[in-house]
């Protein structure tokens, strides 16, 4: 792992347990198991949240949509 910043994160106190409890009984960190968290899980919420902001984008007409027409014009030359 390269270059790390630190930050604070506040969460229900039923998970913030819950992590605890986990981070204990396998001898890692919370901190630990946050990280794992986030790494294993970012990938798809970036594609459903970013997803979501050009499906906006589209509606309000501040992006456009190719037709299947436009899009293979001039490639099959």
């Amino acid at each position: 792992m390269g270059a790390t910043k630190q930050m604070s994160v506040r969460m229900p106190v039923e998970i913030f347990s819950r992590l605890e409890l986990l981070a204990e009984k396998t001898g890692r960190t919370p901190t630990y198991y946050l990280r794992e968290s986030v790494e294993e899980h970012l990938d798809d919420l970036e594609d459903v949240y970013l997803s979501e902001q050009v499906l906006e984008n589209i509606r309000s007409k501040q992006e456009s949509v190719l037709s299947n027409e436009e899009f293979w014009h001039g490639l099959d030359d």
